[in-house]
């Protein structure tokens, strides 16, 4: 269906999806203008078109493209034999630590189709978010060890609070890392403030 696109020399096929991807993760579909991605592109218009049929195939194209690239790297990376819930958790924070510094405009794209109310695009992109982001956290919290769990411990609830309690660090420091020049950050003071809240948690309902 892209074949037109994906046959043009991968130096312009990426000047055109980061020009792309960065106008839809600052506007939205339905604020996102064409004319801005071909301008920051250096292609006109009718190129665009031409590679693309219309603006919902160009955005549902850099939504797959986007979380085929985040799903591979992440789920290259993650180490699924972990057992232990909190050191499974631990490596999912840190993979995405590193997907921040390495994609910032692809993630902020991707959060922000995942809110996307236009008619538009709406319905694809949730059936896309139920076969690639529901199935992938599935995966990450499948086959954990529930023994090391403290007697009486509601395992479900307690994993919830784990996981809202991961998700707010990581958010307080994934805007530390987007607003912060890569030099200036100490990865080092963010692994040992992770730990801390690691060993809270591994306090409040590990054996």
């Amino acid at each position: 269906m892209f074949s037109k696109f994906q046959s043009l020399k991968p130096e312009k096929q990426e000047r055109i999806l980061n020009a792309a991807i960065k106008e839809f993760a600052k506007k939205g579909y339905k604020n996102a203008v064409t004319d801005e991605i071909v301008k920051e592109a250096n292609i006109s218009k009718g190129a665009l078109f031409h590679y693309f049929n219309n603006k919902r195939d160009l955005y549902l194209f850099l939504y797959d493209y986007s979380l085929e690239i985040v799903m591979d790297e992440f789920f290259g990376r993650i180490d699924l034999k972990e057992k232990d819930i909190l050191k499974r958790l631990r490596q999912v924070l840190l993979i995405e630590f590193m997907l921040v510094n390495k994609h910032p405009d692809m993630l902020d794209f991707i959060k922000s189709a995942y809110f996307e109310s236009s008619d538009e695009v709406k319905n694809e992109l949730e059936s896309r978010n139920k076969e690639y982001l529901t199935n992938g956290y599935s995966k990450v919290l499948s086959n954990f060890d529930s023994t090391k769990f403290k007697e009486g411990t509601d395992i479900k609830r307690a994993v919830n609070v784990i996981i809202w309690t991961m998700e707010g660090f990581a958010a307080k420091k994934k805007e530390e890392i987007r607003e912060s020049p890569i030099t200036d950050l100490d990865f080092d003071e963010i692994l040992l403030e992770l730990d801390i809240y690691i060993k809270l948690l591994k306090d409040c309902f590990y054996k």
